[in-house]
């Protein structure tokens, strides 16, 4: 009997803490002004479209067991 009281306890606290963890974050999400959600959405997707550079030859044949590295030492 103890026990089950003792689970059901450890329960409740836990429902409780996962129901404060929510609402907390939600209060961060909802704090946000549209500028700056604009301005977010527009920094994503410029480190999105941006172009990485190629990488060198010789940074892909430096490693042996590289497959692309092996088909680049045959040609």
């Amino acid at each position: 009997m103890r026990l089950g009281k003792l689970l059901g306890l450890a329960g409740l606290a836990g429902v409780a803490a996962g129901g404060a963890v929510l609402a907390r974050n939600e209060r961060q999400r909802r704090a946000y002004t549209p500028d700056d959600v604009r301005s977010r959405l527009h920094e994503r997707h410029a480190a999105l479209t941006a172009v990485p550079e190629p990488v060198p030859p010789a940074e892909l044949v430096a490693g042996r067991s590289h497959r692309l590295a092996r088909l680049l030492r045959r040609s």
